[in-house]
């Protein structure tokens, strides 16, 4: 449960970090409290002057924001893969794969020209 909610505040950081602007100051401000500051819903609903309903309504909201977000533009995920392909890359090249870093690179190249329709 506590490796669940853990993982639930990463991952919000992580979106937060793409598309965080996109939410409302409001919202911004209890996220970061529940994320970074790592306070309970009645620590931030205290420190907001809100009810704890309405920290947990807000805190529901921002999410779902960030997720309606991630599932239109993909951007956070894009990053995980292409970082994911470069540690692969890295990987290989220590171990002298050099075929193996060429397919790499070659299917990065792809991910970036899918992404950005070949500009």
């Amino acid at each position: 449960m506590a490796g669940e909610i853990l993982d639930q505040k990463v991952d919000l950081s992580f979106l937060a970090a793409f598309y965080g602007n996109l939410l409302t100051a409001h919202q911004r401000r209890i996220l970061s409290l529940y994320c970074e500051e790592d306070l309970s819903l009645s620590e931030i609903a205290a420190e907001a002057g809100i009810s704890r309903q309405a920290a947990h309504e807000t805190l529901t909201r921002a999410a779902a924001r960030l997720e309606e977000m991630e599932a239109a533009l993909g951007m956070a995920g894009r990053f995980r893969e292409m970082e994911r392909g470069l540690d692969d890359a890295l990987s290989a090249l220590d171990g002298g794969e050099y075929k193996r870093v060429r397919s790499i690179l070659k299917g990065l190249r792809a991910l970036d020209q899918e992404d950005t329709d070949g500009l």
